[in-house]
């Protein structure tokens, strides 16, 4: 997008604002695709970008579902549901069985817990299906499960039925720069897949989370930003397991597509330090490993419909946002020409996460309920329980 988009979305849209630029994510996802080649599938982790979800299905074979939320935009943007992987720790018995009711094997169901077992072969048994299901193996935190409870599960299979057990899934992270990592990590599991053979299994899938690393500021910038993508890529014909491979992606597909817009709306010097106030804030654009501020980001400064170039000689402005904390601070010591109120900040790389709007709205879960107390009244109910899968997705998509 050129400087003429910008001009535009200020004079009829205002801001604060995200624009996705839908061309270059495509061109992002076709360029991942020919380096990957034919080895490995594509599984977009739309907690990324839930407005993404749509553009995504056409490009990608998967789709990475972690909440009912997410699940719900799905059908409303009209995505095949083919392309779910269903995921996450907390899937609840009512959702699984809406789930399996309405869509069945069509749905690839993973498996975290005892529990989400336990509640998937009962669902299926009941409404008589036969669930795909990928077996998430533990890096060690709370999500998946160990690798001995893994081998407990592959060996009594059969005492699960409505089940049809086609493969493992593993993450441990994002953010990751060297490859020796996921060499490692890659290494582990193909180690696993083939110990599972003992038990006279055969995986037909493979869902991997390289956690590939996305570069937000400028001063680290990498000369090739797909490097370690090319090297991962290199990796998987040395693979032994030769069935399909999927690589979940998030934040490496959407981040760079994505911008925020957010203009000056006061300005003032406090103890010799300037503070520009914009419309913007944190709850709105937060980069990921921005500690307290003090990285900056990919931006342009629009004034008067033009962009202006930093130089040296320009003054550094804290930008501060509109909420009332001072940890809204969204960049400390901001290069800006000549700033003034009106000029509109653009912040680039933000087409992953901040588009939430903060962690209220992350996954699209529903918004608690707010009670009130008192000894005289008791309890009583002043905000009920919320849904913000509606705010998460074109609004004008209708059931």
């Amino acid at each position: 997008m050129d400087m003429n988009v910008y001009q535009e979305v200020v004079e009829k849209f205002g801001t604060p604002c995200y624009i996705f630029d839908l061309d270059r994510f495509r061109d992002r996802l076709k360029e991942v695709q020919e380096i990957l080649g034919n080895r490995a599938q594509i599984c977009y982790a739309m907690k990324a970008n839930p407005f993404l979800v749509k553009e995504a299905s056409e490009w990608v074979d998967h789709l990475e579902v972690c909440s009912p939320g997410e699940f719900a935009i799905c059908e409303r943007a009209g995505v095949p549901v083919k392309q779910v992987v269903l995921s996450g720790v907390n899937k609840e018995e009512k959702d699984i069985r809406y789930i399996v009711k309405h869509y069945g094997e069509q749905v690839t169901y993973t498996v975290e817990s005892l529990l989400q077992l336990d509640n998937l072969q009962k669902a299926g048994k009941d409404f008589q299906r036969k669930l795909p299901v990928l077996l998430r193996v533990t890096s060690g935190n709370q999500f998946g499960l160990s690798e001995e409870l893994v081998r407990s599960i592959i060996g009594k299979r059969s005492s699960y039925p409505a089940l049809n057990f086609i493969g493992l899934q593993y993450f441990s992270g994002t953010q990751k720069k060297r490859i020796g990592v996921l060499e490692e990590e890659l290494m582990y599991m193909e180690r696993l897949l083939c110990d599972l053979e003992k038990y006279g299994y055969e995986a037909e899938v493979l869902e991997f989370g390289p956690g590939l690393y996305v570069e937000y500021f400028p001063g680290d910038t990498r000369t090739d930003e797909f490097k370690l993508l090319k090297e991962f890529a290199a990796l998987l014909p040395k693979v032994h397991f030769k069935k399909k491979i999927n690589l979940e992606l998030g934040r490496y597909l959407a981040a760079s597509c994505g911008i925020y817009l957010t203009s000056i709306v006061d300005q003032k010097i406090n103890n010799g330090k300037g503070f520009c106030i914009v419309d913007g804030g944190i709850h709105q654009v937060n980069y990921f490993g921005q500690t307290m501020a003090m990285k900056i980001p990919a931006y342009r400064q629009l004034k008067k419909c033009v962009f202006q170039p930093v130089t040296e000689k320009d003054t550094a402005w804290n930008i501060c946002g509109s909420l009332c904390t001072i940890n809204d601070i969204i960049v400390k010591k901001l290069p800006l020409h000549d700033a003034s109120v009106g000029d509109t900040l653009v912040f680039e790389n933000a087409g992953a996460y901040s588009v939430t709007e903060g962690m209220a709205l992350f996954l699209s879960r529903d918004l608690p309920k707010v009670l009130y107390y008192d000894e005289a009244k008791g309890l009583r109910l002043v905000r009920d329980r919320i849904e913000t899968n509606f705010l998460n997705y074109d609004s004008r998509v209708k059931n």
